[in-house]
């Protein structure tokens, strides 16, 4: 019989006072008898929605009925047969706006914890098997894919289980893309990328790192030393900023910046090459998951204070509810319907205060969205010494510079087709690249879908 309870099973989490002072993931995970308990309140529907919700379309059910009977293993393979990161994705993917929004079990309760059970499956494999992959027959046709992200990591696993000599080219000198140097570690362990990505290694995957594809090679160079496709899943790395007066003083950054000193660079550790400011208040601009990233990082690293400051109010907040609920637990203070207007110098060039002006929601806008309108003679000053602006990323232009035939649009993104192919025969593109800023799992789904769209393009030629 199925589990009737209307909850979620929850999940044990450190003391927000606690972690809000550590670096160490903050979501416990499920133990095997919570998993079991979770699992059997799947009612395992011959039509199951959840799956239709999911961009890397998960065995949902199936992955779940095993976790029911105790057969983590069996789990663990139907949801690597449609997915090839389950303990990134179990993590930090938005279940609640994708396949946990269709399950039935909400329409009167609470959905199934399918993140949850997915990230427990990942996390029980590898902590009791961790079994290498084999390295497929090769069938000699090398494959490139430019980044080591979510669509990069993904297309290039796929390939690589279909015999394709792929080499992957990452710019930064550590594997991983957004997931190493965007994610904190307590959301995402940097651990489990490094295992996920010697699985790509132990698959005959080359990863090399330090090539910034367009300085170090160009794509036609790819192509001039014998690879017959090239993938680019280059991300969405270049920072925004609101060109207000005092962006250029110290003490102002992006969060691109501030989180890869932390991530990647251990920032926050007493030998660090590259400390970050040592802060009293922090305002992070922008209402996104990035901005809680960079709030939840400024609190622990020994900030007093550490505003959230959003121009519209908490309920649009773009950010999941999950993150923003951790965020308020930890001590991080929200400035809705507040937007900066100025950043003041203490005299000495450096960040003195903000001067933000109050909002009011008007008029939905072209994106359905109700567009904020400043409120006159509202002007307040923030007092903070540090300013990250979390505003949203776009495509670094590199790439599309310096190779011909790469078309994008408007915001710089690279133009493909249903099958994930540029406007250059051979070059496909997936992930934030293509998109701008989205979320992990819809960048898995691109390189799961360009990787395919390879396949059958060499396919057809045989």
């Amino acid at each position: 019989m199925p589990n009737m309870q209307m909850t979620k099973t929850p999940m044990p989490e450190q003391e927000p006072n606690v972690r809000n002072k550590n670096f160490k993931e903050v979501s416990l995970g499920y133990t095997e008898e919570m998993a079991i308990n979770e699992a059997k309140r799947c009612l395992n529907c011959k039509k199951p929605l959840c799956v239709s919700g999911c961009p890397v379309n998960i065995r949902i059910p199936e992955f779940i009925s095993k976790v029911a009977e105790g057969d983590f293993q069996a789990a663990y393979e139907i949801i690597t047969s449609t997915n090839a990161l389950p303990a990134l994705s179990g993590r930090v993917c938005p279940q609640e706006s994708q396949c946990e929004c269709k399950c039935v079990r909400g329409v009167k309760g609470e959905p199934v914890a399918i993140g949850r059970l997915e990230r427990f499956v990942a996390d029980w494999y590898r902590e009791n098997v961790n079994q290498m992959p084999e390295k497929p027959a090769s069938n000699g046709i090398r494959i490139a894919v430019v980044g080591s992200g979510p669509a990069g990591l993904t297309c290039a696993s796929e390939l690589a289980k279909e015999g394709y000599a792929v080499s992957i080219f990452e710019a930064l000198h550590t594997a991983g893309g957004v997931l190493v140097y965007g994610i904190p570690e307590f959301r995402l362990p940097k651990s489990i990328v490094a295992n996920e990505v010697k699985k790509l290694e132990a698959m005959g995957v080359e990863v090399m790192t330090d090539m910034v594809i367009g300085k170090v090679l160009s794509v036609d160079e790819l192509f001039e030393m014998g690879y017959k496709a090239i993938f680019v899943g280059s991300g969405a790395g270049l920072p925004m900023f609101m060109h207000i007066e005092g962006e250029a003083l110290k003490g102002v950054m992006s969060a691109n910046e501030y989180l890869t000193r932390i991530n990647l660079m251990k920032a926050y550790t007493s030998e660090s090459d590259t400390p970050v400011i040592v802060s009293k208040a922090v305002a992070v601009v922008g209402g996104g998951n990035v901005a809680m990233d960079a709030a939840r990082c400024a609190k622990r690293l020994g900030a007093e204070h550490v505003y959230i400051v959003y121009r519209r109010g908490e309920a649009e907040m773009p950010a999941r509810l999950e993150e923003l609920h951790h965020a308020k637990e930890e001590g991080i203070e929200l400035c809705t319907l507040c937007n900066p207007t100025k950043i003041l110098d203490d005299g000495n060039g450096r960040v003195g205060a903000m001067e933000c002006v109050r909002m009011e929601l008007g008029e939905p806008d072209a994106s359905g969205r109700r567009r904020p309108i400043a409120i006159e003679g509202s002007e307040f000053e923030l007092p903070v010494d540090t300013v990250i602006m979390a505003l949203g990323t776009s495509p670094n232009p590199l790439i599309r510079s310096t190779t011909p035939g790469l078309e994008t649009n408007k915001k710089g993104c690279l133009i493909v087709n249903e099958e994930n192919m540029t406007t250059r025969e051979g070059v496909y593109a997936g992930g934030d690249a293509v998109t701008g800023a989205a979320t992990v799992i819809l960048a898995m789904g691109a390189g799961k879908k360009a990787a395919a769209a390879i396949d059958a393009s060499f396919q057809k030629q045989e």
